[in-house]
Order: C-alpha cells, then sequence, then structure tokens
C-alpha cells in the first residue's frame, strides 16, 4: 500500500512539520515536573523514615553536597513550574489566556519564573 503513496509530503506530521514552541515545551516540562515531584517525595518519605529508626540523616554529606544543591535547584525548579502549571490550567478552565501566541507567552513566562524562583531558593540555602 505504501507504494501508491505519492505525495511528497509525509503520512504522519513529525519533526518536519512540528516546530517547538512554548505551549509544547510547557507541556513536557508539566510531564517531567511531576515525575520529578513524586521522585523526591518518595526520597524524603524514606529518609524521613530512616531518621525515624536510626536517629540519623541518611546520606547527610551527599545532601549538602554540591549534588545536593543541583538536586534542591531541579527539586525546586519542577515544585515552582508544576505549581505555575496548576495555575495556569485552572486560569485555562475559566477559557482565558487561550490565543495560541498568548499562550507561548505565557509558557516561556513560566520557564523563566521557575528557573528564577529556584535560582534564588538555591543560593538562598547555599547562605544558610
Amino acid at each position: 500500500m505504501s507504494s501508491e503513496w505519492t505525495d511528497p509530503r509525509p503520512m504522519s506530521p513529525h519533526l518536519q512539520v512540528w516546530r517547538w514552541h512554548g505551549a509544547m515545551m510547557s507541556s513536557i516540562l508539566h510531564r517531567a515536573s511531576a515525575i520529578i515531584c513524586y521522585v523526591a517525595l518518595a526520597i524524603v518519605g524514606l529518609g524521613l523514615l530512616a531518621v525515624l529508626i536510626t536517629g540519623e540523616l541518611p546520606l547527610a554529606g551527599l545532601l549538602f553536597s554540591p549534588l545536593g544543591a543541583v538536586g534542591l535547584f531541579v527539586f525546586v525548579f519542577a515544585f515552582t513550574f508544576m505549581a505555575l502549571a496548576q495555575l495556569r490550567h485552572a486560569v485555562w478552565n475559566k477559557g482565558a489566556l487561550m490565543a495560541p501566541e498568548l499562550n507561548n507567552k505565557l509558557s516561556y513566562a513560566m520557564i523563566g519564573l521557575a528557573l528564577g524562583f529556584a535560582i534564588v531558593i538555591t543560593a538562598g540555602a547555599a547562605v544558610l
């Protein structure tokens, strides 16, 4: 059946057709943020359980190292981005801010705001 295909365009749209835009990036980041937050919640839960059982914080040296700061940055970015995305979804449920151009600008603003929050909070934690 594919030998009868004479149209030069692809049979299904792929990267040749779709271009990256803010809403697409925001959607992917929202899914990734949810996964990161669930993994972080599990790690914190297991850490609290270990503190309850042993009285000591497991891997405290790793937690307060530069690698721990990177982990904090990733978690804070994921958490704040997910919170901003949920706020945007609440606005969308009212039928507002649905225009594609505005949606893309809002998506880029959410990413920038989440990065800003993550930088400030991680830097503040490093000072402490």
